[in-house]
């Protein structure tokens, strides 16, 4: 800046006072939090029931699952097993807790038939730190799969999509609701 830019700064500032300092505003509340799901509306879509027994036939040496609910035919649990069907969603469960993973995976599955997804995964982890225990999660969420009547099978993952640590689910869908007529 030259000599003659300050000196006309100077005077074109003469008598200004700085502004008093001032808190600054507090940040607007953030506005609640809102699904677009409401819980009546998913309660009606989710149907629990008792857990099914897994069939023992169905767990191999490789800690591979599978299930298919009475009346889904084995070529559709086969193509489930190939990930022959197009995975529509995703919930990754890991570093939840067993209490938060059930809310969560009933919230997701609550969430994927009101969307109508037919296929969803859902990443539990192989349970590698669990301890002399075992799988903690992966245990628990195949067991609140075969509690889920909309769930018709489920099947462990392919190696690319998580392997044992990670189950493809095929979801039965209700009714879709009656479009209005157009005259």
């Amino acid at each position: 800046m030259s000599e003659d830019d300050a000196r006309i700064f100077r005077k074109a500032m003469n008598g200004v006072r700085p502004l008093p300092a001032c808190k600054a505003a507090p940040a607007p509340p953030k506005p609640r939090a809102q699904t677009r799901f409401p819980r009546a509306g998913r309660g009606s879509l989710l149907r629990e029931g008792q857990p099914l027994p897994l069939d023992l036939a169905t767990l191999d040496g490789d800690d591979h699952v599978a299930f298919r609910r009475a009346g889904v035919r084995e070529d559709v649990l086969r193509k489930l097993r190939r990930g022959q069907f197009a995975v529509e969603g995703e919930i990754d469960l890991h570093g939840l807790r067993r209490h938060a993973t059930h809310a969560a995976l009933r919230e997701f599955i609550g969430m994927a038939i009101a969307r109508r997804l037919r296929c969803v995964r859902v990443i539990h982890g192989k349970g590698l730190r669990s301890g002399p225990g075992g799988p903690v999660l992966k245990h628990a969420v195949n067991d609140w799969l075969t509690r889920i009547e909309n769930v018709a099978a489920f099947a462990s993952a392919r190696p690319v999509d998580g392997g044992t640590g990670a189950v493809y689910v095929l979801l039965t869908l209700p009714p879709a609701p009656p479009r209005p007529h157009r005259d």
